[in-house]
């Protein structure tokens, strides 16, 4: 559910957290999409880092994405 010029570097997280991270490119545009972009209190969409367990840990929305910030995160929840 992020921009076009920010997917790549979303699918990129797989690579920079190798057999960690599973990333997930969303089509904001289907009806399941929206209903979650609601669910998170996002206008139009975001970025989301879940859990293992699905549970969302860090969120941004919209035109805020910061792949910074998700990279600490994830590096946040992959600590031992």
């Amino acid at each position: 559910m992020v921009c076009a010029k920010l997917k790549p570097a979303v699918s990129g997280l797989e690579m920079e957290f190798p057999g960690m991270v599973k990333a997930q490119n969303v089509d904001a545009s289907t009806p399941e999409a929206k209903k979650a972009i609601q669910a998170l209190g996002f206008r139009s969409h975001g970025l989301v880092v879940r859990s293992a367990d699905g549970k969302v840990v860090h969120k941004q929305s919209d035109h805020t994405v910061n792949l910074d910030d998700a990279r600490k995160a994830i590096a946040e929840i992959l600590q031992p």
